[in-house]
C-alpha cells in the first residue's frame, strides 16, 4: 500500500465517521418529533428506543461473520447509504409500523456501519504505526454536532422529519459512496505476527473481557450525559430551561477537542497514561456534577466529563487491534457489541437509582464504574505495542 493510497484511506474513512455523526444525531435529537409525528406513547417509545442498540448488536455480531468473507471496507460501502435510507424512511412514514421497520433497518445496519468503520481505524492505525484512532472518532464527534445544529435548524423553523433529513440524505449520500472508493485496509508486520491473536489464532474472549467492561463503563457515563444532563441540570441544579440545553453541546465541543488532541498526547505518553488520565478526569466530573452546589459549577463537570471520556472508546478499539493483530476484525465485532450494552444499561440504570435513591447519588454509580478502568488500564498497551513516539515500535508508514 503507498503512502498515498493510506492518505486517501484516512481522509474517505475520516469522512464515512462524520456522515454517521450527522444521522445518528439526526435521529436521537428528534425523537419527540418521532414519537408526535407517530403517536407512539410513552409507555412504548422505551420499546423503540431500546430495540435500536439491541439490533446494532445483532448487526455487529452478524459483520463478524461477514467479514470472514468479505473485506470491511465492502460492509461500510453498503451499511452506510442504508444508514441514511433507513434515517429518511424514518422522516417519511406515517404509521407506526413503518417507523418499526426503519428503525429496525437503521439499528441492523448501524451495527455494522460501526464495526466495520472502527475494524477499517484499526488497520489503517496498524498501518501507520501510530496512534490515529482518536482523530476518526473526532470526524463523529464534528458530525455530531453538525447533525445536532441542523436537527435544532428544522426544530426551530418547524420543518417536518421528511424535510429536515431529506436535504441532508441528498447530500451526504452521494458522498459517502464517492469516498468509498477509497477506503483501505493497512497492513502492518503484527498481520504475520504470533501471540493470542496472531494469524489463524483464536479469539480468546477472556482476553478480550477487560476491554469489553470497559467500553461498557464508559458508555454508561456518555449515556448518563446524553439523557440526563438536562434534566439534571434543571431539575436538580436549578438551572434555567434554556441553559439546561447547555450541557450536553458543552460536552460534545470538548469530546472534539479532546479526541482533535488525543492522539498527540498517545504519541507522547502512550495509550495507558492516556485512558488513566481520561478516566480519572471523567471521575472527577462526576464527583464535580454530583456534588455541585449550582448550574455554574455543574456545567463545569460536564465540561470535565467530556474531555475524560472522549479518549476511552477510541483507545479500547485500538488496545483490541494490538491485542489480537491477526484477528482483529473480530475482535473489533465483539468489542463494539457492549458499545450497545452500556448505551442500554445507562440510561435506565441512572433513572431507576434517581427516582428511588437521589439523581445526585445516581451520578457516583458512573463514576465508580469509569473509575474501574483504572484497574484495566495495562490492557490498552504492554510496552512492545504502544503507539506514539518513544513508546512504540518504528513507523510502518510516513504519511502524514
Amino acid at each position: 500500500m503507498t503512502d498515498a493510497g493510506l492518505r486517501h484511506g484516512r481522509a474517505s474513512l475520516g469522512l464515512s465517521f462524520g456522515v454517521q455523526g450527522v444521522a445518528f444525531a439526526l435521529l436521537v435529537t428528534r425523537i419527540p418529533a418521532i414519537q408526535d409525528q407517530y403517536g407512539i406513547s410513552d409507555g412504548l417509545l422505551p420499546v423503540f428506543l431500546a430495540a435500536v442498540p439491541i439490533l446494532a448488536g445483532a448487526g455487529s455480531v452478524a459483520t463478524e461473520k461477514v467479514v470472514a468473507r468479505v473485506r470491511p471496507g465492502v460492509v461500510l460501502r453498503w451499511s452506510q447509504p442504508l444508514v441514511l435510507l433507513a434515517l429518511l424512511g424514518v422522516g417519511a412514514g406515517r404509521e407506526v409500523w413503518h417507523v418499526a421497520v426503519a428503525l429496525g433497518v437503521f439499528g441492523l445496519a448501524v451495527g455494522a456501519l460501526d464495526a466495520s468503520m472502527n475494524m477499517l481505524g484499526v488497520s489503517l492505525q496498524r498501518a501507520y504505526g501510530r496512534s490515529i484512532m482518536l482523530g476518526f472518532h473526532a470526524a463523529y464527534s464534528l458530525g455530531g454536532i453538525a447533525g445536532a445544529s441542523l436537527a435544532w435548524a428544522g426544530a426551530r423553523w418547524d420543518l417536518s422529519l421528511l424535510g429536515s433529513y431529506l436535504p441532508v440524505v441528498v447530500v451526504l449520500l452521494p458522498a459517502a459512496l464517492v469516498g468509498s472508493r477509497w477506503y483501505t485496509e493497512g497492513k502492518g508486520p503484527e498481520d504475520v505476527g504470533a501471540g493470542p491473536g496472531g494469524a489463524g489464532g483464536a479469539l480468546s474472549l477472556r482476553l478480550l473481557l477487560p476491554l469489553c467492561l470497559v467500553m461498557s463503563f464508559a458508555y454508561i457515563g456518555d449515556s448518563t450525559v446524553s439523557n440526563w444532563s438536562a434534566k439534571y441540570l434543571q431539575d436538580v441544579l436549578g438551572g434555567s430551561e434554556q441553559l439546561a440545553t447547555v450541557p450536553y453541546n458543552v460536552y460534545m465541543v470538548t469530546t472534539l477537542l479532546g479526541r482533535a488532541l488525543g492522539d498527540l498526547g498517545v504519541r507522547r505518553f502512550g495509550a495507558v497514561a492516556v485512558v488513566r488520565g481520561g478516566s480519572l478526569l471523567a471521575a472527577g466530573g462526576f464527583a464535580v456534577v454530583a456534588v455541585a452546589p449550582g448550574a455554574w459549577v455543574g456545567m463545569f463537570g460536564f465540561t470535565m466529563l467530556g474531555f475524560g471520556l472522549c479518549v476511552i472508546v477510541p483507545q479500547t478499539f485500538a488496545a483490541a487491534g494490538r491485542m489480537f493483530p491477526g484477528n482483529s476484525d473480530a475482535a473489533v465485532a465483539r468489542l463494539n457489541i457492549f458499545n450497545y450494552v452500556g448505551f442500554l444499561v445507562g440510561s435506565p440504570l441512572v433513572g431507576a437509582l434517581g427516582d428511588a435513591w437521589s439523581y445526585r447519588g445516581a451520578m457516583l454509580v458512573p463514576m465508580v464504574l469509569v473509575l474501574a478502568t483504572l484497574v484495566y488500564a495495562r490492557a490498552f498497551g504492554p510496552e512492545p505495542a504502544r503507539y506514539g513516539g518513544g513508546h512504540e515500535r518504528p513507523h510502518t508508514a510516513d504519511v502524514g
